[in-house]
């Protein structure tokens, strides 16, 4: 399957050779002129990848950036830019960007870098959601249909693998190395926690999310897509 990228740059002439050469490359590419129309494809489409300048109008790239990461939008960004000091790069870091590369570039450059973090969620993003639960990572707080959830470290870094995973499937052995790394305790520690996540998340009222996926593992589900 092709790569899908995003596209958010105000130069139209620069916008129109990187564009070009994506898909002369085989990729499919969407564009955007300035910062709020970017941000709604965002919200709207599914990409691999955003392409994102900082000089941006209605919206910048780093405001466009730091929405995104507080949504939830695990998409990964490169930041495309003039800017050049150690100060600005950290304030894309800052932002949720992934990665970083200053004008002029080389249009090979470009390709290389978006095949790499193709192959990857962010790591940036800041808030986690599927159907009515949700995560606030920075401040380590869940919620399902806004109730609080009393979550142990344990269950916390359980549900974490959970929600970047959606909508796939997650193995006993990946949810165990999550939390003990490769030395994991008996069988059944695993059980016994996703017992008490399953009690938290989904409760005696509530239509359960996390599911069992027989001699595999677990998978949560949005009953609000069913």
């Amino acid at each position: 399957m092709a790569i899908s990228v995003l596209l958010v740059e105000d130069d139209f002439d620069l916008a129109a050779t990187v564009v070009q050469y994506l898909e002369l490359e085989g990729m499919v590419c969407d564009y955007a002129m300035n910062g709020e129309e970017g941000f709604n494809l965002i919200r709207k489409n599914s990409y691999d990848v955003v392409l994102l300048d900082v000089m941006l109008p209605r919206m910048d790239g780093l405001a466009v950036c730091t929405r995104m990461r507080r949504e939830g939008h695990d998409l990964p960004v490169l930041m495309l830019t003039a800017r050049d000091t150690l100060d600005d790069k950290l304030a894309g870091f800052r932002a949720g960007t992934d990665d970083y590369l200053v004008k002029p570039f080389e249009l090979a450059e470009v390709v290389a870098r978006i095949q790499v973090l193709a192959q990857r969620k962010s790591g940036q993003v800041r808030r986690l959601g599927v159907g009515d639960l949700y995560m606030e990572l920075d401040r380590r707080e869940a919620f399902r249909a806004g109730t609080p959830l009393q979550l142990t470290p344990t269950c916390w870094k359980l549900l974490t693998v959970l929600m970047r995973n959606f909508p796939g499937a997650v193995s006993k052995r990946k949810l165990a190395e999550a939390v003990w790394g490769e030395d994991p305790p008996e069988s059944n520690s695993l059980k016994v926690h996703m017992h008490k996540l399953r009690q938290q998340v989904d409760g005696k009222e509530r239509v359960p999310m996390i599911q069992t996926v027989p001699g595999y593992g677990f998978v949560l589900r949005n009953h609000d897509d069913a």
